[in-house]
């Protein structure tokens, strides 16, 4: 139960325990877990995503070896329950933002710095854009911020309408639109903030800036498990999270951390990303300088799919450097960015009918009683 308490709800953005929509979960002898989850209604489109999301939960439990889940429907009194918990939810947590209901909010993370993490963030803007998104990157590493210089990119920021507007580098057929604490201070300024001064730079950055018409946004996290990253579990609950690691045991247990924190905010982890791995020779030798394995440990104990290996390369550093991310030019470790793209579009969940779902609901129920209150018969 306390594992399937990762699975969200994706409209309504809390999990399917705290809405009381798991009625049973066991266990049998030979691993064969047996959940019951149940629906506010029998057709509802995110039917499938959730049933996805559950299995994979279940299945990243030690021990548990295959799920089965029984989709049922919620009782009149249980579902009034939920809809009250959502409701309460929507009117504590949910910020007013610019961001597009349809574009996909990504956090990369990672469990300790060196990781190159940044620079993953920055090469998948790039490979994302060069596939003709537009796409957004919110610097939110406060005390680190690098993506100005990974992208070449200096500020200031410049306002419109009350609102901040992120630089823009065209990329191929797309854009990427970018803000960064690195466009308000030097790069070589400390940034000594912490608590609540750091949770609110960050609420800026998301509720006064103008995001809208992006495909993505994309947010670099500082490394760990600090304020910033419990902040935006309540700032965005539809975030999805991109555990980004290298192959070595250790960076894999401590990015773990970054996972489980996701859980506990009821973020939905999408994938885990293994960078520096093996570096090829130009004479195609292959060698595992910081071990191997850890991506796919990483993936197989938070039950989702290793997304990519990308290589350990010199010209991705040389890149970063010069800000002309490898992801925008031709080459093998190019590639390698380019396939983790396709495979987050790939992965994106099919447009749905809302009609039936647990938000319309709630737009139906308060437009009714507004209707009632307002007529002279109610």
């Amino acid at each position: 139960m306390a594992r399937l308490a990762s699975v969200v709800d994706p409209e309504l953005g809390l999990d399917i325990v705290e809405l009381g929509m798991v009625t049973d979960a066991t266990v049998d002898d030979l691993g064969h877990a047996i959940i019951e989850i149940a629906l506010t209604t029998a057709a509802c489109p995110l039917r499938g995503q959730i049933e996805q999301d559950a299995t994979r939960a279940a299945l990243s439990v030690e021990g548990i070896e295959s799920a089965e889940i029984s989709m049922g429907q919620l009782s009149r009194e249980a579902k009034a329950i939920l809809m009250d918990r959502a409701r309460q939810a929507a009117q504590r947590d949910a910020p007013t933002t610019s961001i597009p209901g349809a574009a996909r909010v990504i956090g990369v993370a990672s469990g300790k710095g060196g990781v190159g993490k940044s620079s993953v963030t920055a090469n998948l803007a790039v490979a994302l854009a060069r596939s003709g998104h537009v796409v957004g990157v919110l610097d939110a590493d406060i005390w680190g911020f690098s993506i100005p210089r990974l992208l070449n990119l200096e500020g200031p920021v410049e306002a419109k309408d009350k609102k901040m507007v992120p630089k823009v580098k065209a990329v191929g057929s797309g854009e990427v639109r970018v803000l960064s604490m690195g466009f308000l201070a030097d790069e070589d300024q400390a940034i000594m903030w912490r608590g609540l001064i750091l949770s609110r730079a960050v609420q800026q950055f998301i509720e006064d800036t103008d995001w809208s018409g992006i495909d993505y946004l994309l947010i670099d996290l500082p490394p760990g498990t600090g304020d910033i990253q419990m902040s935006l579990a309540r700032l965005l609950p539809r975030t999805e999270l991109l555990l980004v690691t290298t192959p070595a045991l250790a960076a894999q247990n401590v990015a773990a951390r970054a996972g489980d924190m996701a859980r506990r905010g009821s973020i939905r982890i999408s994938g885990v990303i293994e960078n520096m791995s093996a570096f090829v020779c130009d004479h195609g030798e292959r060698y595992a300088l910081f071990g191997e394995g850890g991506g796919q440990r990483l993936a197989d104990s938070m039950g989702v799919e290793l997304l990519a290996q990308i290589p350990l390369d010199p010209r991705v550093a040389a890149g970063g450097d010069a800000g002309t991310p490898v992801a925008g030019g031709e080459s093998s470790v190019s590639q390698s960015f380019h396939d983790l793209a396709d495979r987050l579009v790939a992965s994106a969940p099919d447009p749905v009918e809302m009609t039936g779902c647990s938000a319309r609901m709630l737009d139906l129920l308060d437009q009714a009683v507004e209707a009632g209150i307002d007529s002279p018969s109610a």
